[in-house]
């Protein structure tokens, strides 16, 4: 290969390559307004539901030992780390 011919090469390559990700992106379509919506939903009900969970429990078990807040707050605590894990989780899925 000589000199001269290199720097074609890169340019070919370098369209071969702008081509394949235009394709990709052609291929795979961007969600509608209606999909995003309901994926924000589903994100905000897979956060909020383990939280109210956990509180509901707390609460009945601070009412069976008559401890205070000491459930409520331990199991709100538990019920938001699952929330937000299984969110985070969720979002980041492949």
């Amino acid at each position: 290969m000589t000199p001269a011919s290199e720097p074609r090469d890169r340019i070919a390559e370098a369209a071969r390559q702008a081509a394949a990700r235009d394709r990709a992106g052609q291929a795979d379509r961007e969600p509608s307004l209606g999909a995003r919506l309901g994926q924000i939903g589903v994100l905000g009900w897979m956060m909020v539901l383990p939280i109210l969970l956990g509180l509901l429990l707390g609460r009945w078990l601070d009412r069976l030992a008559g401890s205070g807040v000491l459930f409520s707050a331990a199991f709100l605590l538990l019920g938001a780390v699952i929330g937000f894990w299984s969110g985070w989780k969720w979002m980041h899925r492949s």
